[in-house]
């Protein structure tokens, strides 16, 4: 046989096609292709009694089918990694991706020798690369004080829901003050004051926006974007994004919000979940004109290296005090819709968002007691038991789920379920969801009544996309 003994076909394989394939592919393809291999010797042995042995012919010919197979097996195997859908250390970003605020050349020249106010929180960082001691060495610090160190001339900083320091409750009221690292003067746009004035942003040249977001409708930060952008273009002032990843940039799910239902926890016609960064999203608010009046002001996004929206990314600072962990933040779309019912979503406990229950749902087994805490000064059901789910094991999502919603709704032994203010309904962006879970509606149907207004959305998304 030819791979007993050595032979011209032995030759064609083990000098030139397995070399290249070591040469070009993970060990794992040239394992599943063994079979390809022995199929190959034996078509060349068949070549070799069909007509004169030609060694030159012989090898052109099979280099260049291996080739083909070779990058099929690729492509193939490329497809197949894009559907995994699991926490698995591999599907995380394997190249470092690099934010808007650590792209310093493209951003700084832009400030220097202008007056910048700053919309900013905790999450606003960049990593500062030295080597000390011969060994490379990474340091974090705030973008402040990053810009200060740069003698960036910061005149006022402007903080969004949650505070400066990201630890004030959600719905807090955060009153103005000073920053008593800088000195800096600190606005609140939370609250009474979402919007800069007018007095607010004078003597401003520049606005810099630099917040980690999470890419739910609900999460304040794209209102506070909108409000922004807006007194930018009535003041004529420029306005930049330090653009950073979309943790739940990888898919897009929800109803889309109705006229009718625009609070400052959904202001725009868009999904719950609408699979962009900050940065695409500020571009689709110009585009598109939702500011007043149809302006549109002097926008320039400092866009992301290495960033996909199929990826995974795992956050270095967590933007608020109730997402504290990756898989919270993922869960967040499905879950948050109990703050407008009477389940607790697990606030006052060490796993927000990760957790639901009430005492009402006595048919669960496990059980927590919520109790203030840091993040959550006055918690639903402080002090009560509350039976409910543990989510803590469930898988990574690529939709929302409405299973937990719905099954929480069929087994709730007290009305009224929904809030008699009919939050529900904001964070939902219509009452229509609200009246088919009354309506007993499966989540199939409920799903399937998204499908055209997503397909709508995905239209305009498209044109403001700067990732693939």
């Amino acid at each position: 046989m030819a791979f007993l003994e050595p032979s011209p076909i032995a030759k064609v394989i083990t000098e030139t096609i397995i070399p290249i394939a070591i040469a070009v592919c993970p060990i794992r393809i040239i394992i599943c292709d063994r079979l390809f291999l022995l199929l190959l010797e034996k078509a060349i042995f068949f070549d070799m009694n069909q007509v004169k042995f030609n060694f030159e012919k012989i090898f052109v010919k099979y280099t260049q089918l291996f080739s083909f197979f070779l990058s099929f097996s690729l492509i193939f195997l490329s497809a197949q990694d894009k559907k995994a859908n699991t926490y698995e250390a591999s599907t995380f970003y394997q190249e470092e991706i690099i934010t808007g605020a650590d792209q310093h050349d493209q951003y700084l020249p832009l400030l220097a020798g202008r007056k910048v106010g700053i919309v900013t929180n905790q999450t606003g960082i960049t990593f500062i690369k030295t080597i000390h001691n011969g060994s490379l060495r990474t340091d974090t610090l705030s973008i402040v004080d990053f810009l200060l160190s740069k003698e960036i001339q910061i005149t006022k900083i402007f903080s969004p829901e949650h505070g400066f320091r990201g630890n004030a409750d959600a719905g807090e009221q955060i009153k103005d003050g000073k920053d008593p690292k800088t000195g800096i003067k600190i606005i609140s746009l939370y609250g009474n004051n979402k919007k800069p004035s007018r007095e607010q942003v004078k003597g401003i040249d520049i606005l810099l926006f630099d917040i980690q977001d999470v890419g739910v409708r609900f999460y304040t930060y794209i209102s506070t974007l909108h409000y922004v952008m807006e007194a930018a273009a009535e003041n004529k002032i420029p306005v930049i994004v330090l653009d950073r990843p979309n943790p739940n940039g990888h898919y897009v799910d929800g109803p889309v919000l109705e006229e009718g239902f625009q609070s400052f926890i959904g202001m725009h016609k868009v999904p719950v979940v609408y699979g962009m960064t900050l940065g695409e999203y500020a571009r689709m608010i110009n585009g598109e004109r939702w500011l007043k009046s149809g302006l549109q002001c002097e926008l320039t996004v400092i866009p992301l290296k290495n960033y996909t929206h199929s990826g995974k990314y795992s956050l270095p600072v967590f933007p608020s005090p109730n997402l504290k962990t990756d898989h919270a933040i993922n869960l967040y779309p499905s879950v948050c819709f109990f703050e407008g019912t009477n389940v607790s979503e697990g606030r006052g406990t060490n796993s927000p968002f990760e957790i639901y229950g009430s005492p009402y749902i006595t048919t669960y087994d496990f059980e927590f007691i919520p109790h203030p805490n840091h993040g959550s000064k006055n918690p639903k059901y402080a002090g009560q038991t509350c039976y409910g789910k543990d989510l803590r094991n469930e898988p990574y999502l690529s939709e929302i789920k409405l299973e937990w919603l719905l099954a929480a709704y069929a087994n709730n032994s007290k009305a009224p379920f929904f809030l008699e203010n009919l939050f529900f309904d904001k964070l939902a962006g219509t009452d229509k969801l609200r009246k088919q879970i009354i309506a007993g509606r499966s989540e199939k149907e409920i799903k399937y009544s998204w499908k055209s207004d997503l397909e709508e959305f995905k239209k305009i998304r498209i044109k403001y996309l700067l990732y693939p």
